[in-house]
């Protein structure tokens, strides 16, 4: 019998309506909060879908062409349809001093025209005296490229769904983007919900990075300050056969609902999509037609009702055309009855809108991280009557006939390395200081109900801005500004990269031998290393432990909390509740944080949805490829190893009962053999 989907994380928020309540100005928190950085000519907004960026964007745009000197504003986004979200908006209606326009002629992406044609209309923009133009990143890559950089000279550049940016040489974009930070001419807003890339290259280079002011406006704060939506689940499915054949154990009729099927060269396709779409059509009920006004297919189930369901996996021009243009109808925007299901494959991800969505169902992983972000933002929009949304990814059980074993094992490992990245996207924000005798209350803090005593309690929570103040013996303070910024502003990006690394996640998960300060400390040591190069030793070492500490710190609350099997949870959230547990002891210290596998929750969770004979088959294929120590992690553990014997005075044993420091000795000793077959030539 197929085991049931067990959410990997289940949050619930506290609908206080911050988030959607506007100042004097008709600016909701996070725009307020990113009208505040207006001036800055660098400026990086990381905030999640449906929180506004994109009007955000329109009061700093008009802001630096009324009054900073700016000569016009280029609005930049990835496909055409995103092109709709910075339509004219009457802003002065809602108390700002003036309303954002776009002429139609310099909308590029409702021109059906070809990019050679619209690079000509940039070029005829630039010669103009209007003020805005809205155009695809392949527009402006093509533009640039024609014209040049300092033809943007004293232009605003605004850059949507930036995660499309990568610092890689062959990104064209990120060239143009270095391109315009060089000459130093132009402002940059960059703003994205993900500010991550799926193929783990870095979106910008450390040095670009720094010139950035950052706005950053978390999930949780931006859920917490909800009207409706108060619960979100996330976790996966495991299925044998057709994913088709098991489809309605995690697809509800009764749930509006986006369903992604899987690519045609993926492992968990049918090799015949349209086929697939008829087969979902089938289970659901019976078949009564096509709408003739909206192309949608219309599903009588069980019940009696009627489904309008929208294919946008059709791919016959017209038909696809007319259901896509019926998606986007603003007369229909607030008619919850509108659409049921809307089945997609390459569709309805990025920039879609439809604020009706209880459940983003995806089949099979995704390309990336990034984009299993963007598909989940599908799900968290506000909407009335809306008090649940869950994402689920289905996946397909490694099978002892297939000759891809690997590749299965590989998508179940990205799946719960996007689970582990949406925890700590979904969890409050921690702010992490260094445990002292005079540690003293925070005002505004709630401390549970032990009350605030620096012997007994090391948390402190802030129900309004949704950070934890937390405290741990022998942490590490970052001194630098630039690490100062990426302990409170950018620990999820250096998680993301962690947990996108396969070997730590392969370790972490099946790896029985493995000693958890191998991850904690030489895996992570080696991407904080790797993604700042320019910190020295000290701020390296703070990073990391800052890193670790949110996510073993995140894992360990998940743990308690769905251990207290409690549904009807209270209070903010369950998670919360985790935290205070875990955090209600003496003495917490980094050492003990660095003693957790951060794996290990997700490991009992994968144990609960994976039948017992596949996770053997699992753990068979990543022990086949154990590998030993690499010169670069002996390196680390010798460096290690060195602290060790300045605190203790001595080196580690190799014979010790401590695993950690048996490691540590390995670690000297592989060394050694290096040195000594070097001089033996």
């Amino acid at each position: 019998m197929q085991k049931n989907s067990v959410p990997s994380v289940s949050v619930t928020y506290a609908r206080n309506g911050s988030s959607t309540t506007a100042n004097e100005l008709g600016m909701r928190v996070m725009q307020e909060r990113a009208y505040e950085k207006r001036g800055e000519q660098y400026l990086l907004i990381k905030s999640p879908p449906a929180s506004g960026k994109s009007r955000a964007l329109m009061f700093i745009a008009l802001d630096k062409l009324h009054n900073q000197g700016l000569r016009q504003a280029i609005i930049v986004v990835p496909e055409k349809s995103i092109g709709s979200s910075f339509a004219d908006e009457p802003l002065s209606k809602f108390g700002f001093w003036a309303d954002w326009k776009v002429e139609p002629r310099w909308n590029l992406c409702n021109s059906p025209g070809t990019d050679g044609g619209k690079v000509n209309s940039v070029g005829a923009f630039l010669e103009s005296s209007d003020g805005v133009l809205v155009c695809t990143h392949a527009t402006f890559r093509f533009a640039v490229e024609r014209f040049g950089v300092e033809a943007f000279d004293d232009r605003l550049i605004a850059i949507d769904e930036f995660h499309h940016v990568s610092a890689n040489p062959d990104n064209k974009l990120g060239g143009h983007l270095g391109s315009f930070m060089a000459r130093d001419r132009a402002h940059i807003v960059a703003m994205t919900g993900s500010y991550f890339r799926g193929d783990a290259e870095a979106v910008l280079m450390p040095t670009d990075e720094a010139k950035f002011e950052t706005v950053t406006y978390t999930y949780y704060e931006q859920l917490n300050g909800y009207e409706h939506l108060k619960n979100l689940d996330i976790g996966y499915f495991f299925y044998n056969g057709p994913y088709v054949d098991d489809i309605l154990r995690v697809l509800d009729a009764g749930q509006k609902t986006i369903l992604h099927i899987p690519n045609v060269n993926a492992r968990e396709s049918t090799k015949d999509k349209h086929r697939e779409v008829e087969h979902i059509l089938d289970a659901l009920g019976e078949w009564q037609g096509t709408d003739p006004v909206t192309g949608f297919q219309l599903v009588k189930v069980p019940d009696g009702r009627v489904l309008r369901i929208a294919d946008l996996v059709d791919d016959e021009g017209p038909r696809r055309d007319r259901v896509s243009a019926a998606l986007k109808d603003p007369a229909q925007k607030m008619n919850r009855d509108h659409v049921d299901i809307i089945i997609a494959l390459g569709m309805a991800k990025e920039g879609f809108d439809w604020i009706w969505c209880e459940h983003a169902l995806t089949v099979g992983y995704r390309a990336s991280l990034t984009e299993v972000v963007q598909i989940i933002g599908r799900a968290t929009r506000d909407a009335p009557g809306k008090v649940t949304a869950r994402f689920t990814n289905l996946i397909a059980e490694p099978d002892a006939s297939e000759g891809a074993v690997t590749e299965a094992v590989n998508d179940t490992l990205k799946a719960i390395a996007a689970s582990l990245l949406m925890e700590q996207v979904l969890a409050p924000r921690f702010e992490f200081k260094p445990k002292t005798v005079a540690s003293t209350a925070e005002p505004g803090f709630d401390y549970g109900e032990a009350g605030y005593d620096p012997t007994k309690c090391n948390v402190g929570f802030n129900p309004t801005s949704g950070k934890f103040q937390i405290e741990i013996k022998g942490l590490a303070e970052p001194k630098s500004e630039f690490a100062q910024r990426v302990c409170t502003q950018d620990l999820n990006e250096v998680i993301t990269a962690f947990v996108q690394d396969k070997t730590t996640i392969e370790r972490g998960l099946f790896d029985s031998e493995m000693v958890p300060e191998e991850l904690t400390q030489v895996r992570m040591g080696k991407i904080v290393k790797d993604r700042y190069p320019q910190l020295d030793d000290h701020d390296q070492e703070a990073v990391r432990q800052h890193a670790v500490a949110a996510l073993n710190l995140t894992q360990k609350a998940k743990e308690l909390a769905l251990s207290g099997n409690d549904p009807e949870r209270t209070g903010n959230t369950a998670l919360i509740d985790g935290v205070r547990k875990f955090m209600n002891v003496r003495n917490l210290d980094i050492d003990l944080i660095d003693r957790i596998n951060p794996f290990g929750e997700a490991y009992a969770i994968l144990a609960k949805t994976m039948s017992e004979e596949s996770l053997k088959r699992v753990a068979a294929v990543i022990s086949a490829k154990k590998v030993n120590l690499t010169p670069e992690e002996a390196r680390d553990l010798a460096k290690r190893a060195l602290k060790f014997k300045q605190e203790r005075g001595r080196l580690p044993s190799i014979t010790s009962m401590d695993a950690w420091e048996k490691r540590m000795a390995e670690g000297v000793a592989f060394l050694a053999r290096m040195k000594a077959e070097a001089a033996n030539g």
